[in-house]
């Protein structure tokens, strides 16, 4: 059973690495947006690639008021509770194991 531990304490590992990689991505988006860059570019394709399919599900909400778009405000919080409810369960598997 000490096996099904350190299986379940490693997804922990995993989704918060993955977790921690998307909040930083979208941070760059957000940070390159506010600058004239080539659209076209690989990095910026690849961050579009990566942080659209967040983001555009969030965009068909009304959360735009003026020039402000807030929907990466409420993906970073989305983020930020998928990865401590995700983590916390599985922490808590893992232990129930050891």
């Amino acid at each position: 059973m000490f096996v099904f531990g350190v299986i379940f304490k490693g997804l922990a590992m995993l989704v918060n690495g993955i977790c921690t990689i998307l909040y930083w991505l979208l941070f760059a988006r957000i940070i390159v947006s506010w600058f004239p860059v080539d659209p076209f570019s690989g990095p910026m394709r690849f961050l579009t690639q990566v942080t659209d399919p967040i983001l555009e599900p969030l965009r068909r909400l009304p959360l735009r008021i003026g020039m402000l778009d807030f929907s990466p405000l409420v993906a970073f919080f989305m983020i930020y509770v998928t990865n401590q409810v995700l983590v916390t369960v599985l922490l808590r598997i893992a232990y129930q194991f050891q």
